[in-house]
């Protein structure tokens, strides 16, 4: 279990599945650069992110729901749950939905990142949470997503990974690959020319300002 004071982005999940060192650049070197794509995705998430809540029959829905896990070591946003009525009961059972601007990835990027959201709800809530949904916004069309063991596990050992990545202080080297290039952080993550510089901010710090 970690502390509140150990708690880290939810997101950082995905910029991890995504690429170490992109990770890393953001969440240990704070580097961070917008670009057409994070800034359509921004723009999507800033409609949902409304905190607003409506209800419709069986199906209440909260948008901007801010979630934590202490052991996942994780604190977040939630774009939307829906809380549905699916029985006699009085009770409302959550369904997270998070929104993407593209397409669905070949990566468990976007899986991972909604399971963590639905292990914060169940620790929150103390229940159990078999499914949720990703919206793309290309296809303007949802993909439900079954909170399986398998997808469990891969979301536990991220989020220890992650806290080891943050904890060890060290930026990953470069490897370039072909996803590097809608990486936002290219330019500044000069994959291609930095490989075995393991700090982004000293090799810059290098090339302007080199010793005498």
């Amino acid at each position: 279990m970690y502390t509140e004071e150990q708690l880290l982005q939810l997101s950082g999940l995905q910029h991890l599945l995504f690429c170490e060192r992109q990770c890393a650049l953001i969440h240990i070197e704070g580097i961070w650069i917008e670009s057409r794509l994070t800034i359509e995705g921004k723009q999507l998430h800033d409609k949902v992110h409304s905190g607003e809540s409506e209800s419709r029959g069986n199906v209440k829905t909260v948008t901007g729901l801010m979630l934590q896990s202490l052991r996942l070591g994780l604190s977040g946003k939630a774009d939307v749950v829906e809380f549905r009525k699916m029985d006699a009961s009085k009770f409302w059972h959550p369904f997270p939905v998070e929104y993407k601007r593209g397409r669905p990835k070949r990566e468990k990027c976007d899986e991972v990142q909604l399971c963590a959201q639905a292990i914060c709800l169940e620790e929150m809530l103390n229940i159990t949470i078999p499914m949720g949904a990703l919206f793309y916004g290309k296809t303007r069309h949802r993909k439900e997503i079954i909170f399986d063991d398998q997808l469990r596990s891969l979301t536990e050992s991220m989020a220890k990974r992650l806290h080891e990545l943050i904890e060890s202080g060290i930026t990953p080297n470069a490897e370039y690959s072909k996803k590097c290039n809608n990486c936002s952080l290219f330019d500044a993550c000069m994959p291609k020319t930095t490989h075995g510089q393991k700090s982004v901010k000293r090799y810059l710090n290098n090339l302007y300002n080199p010793k005498e």
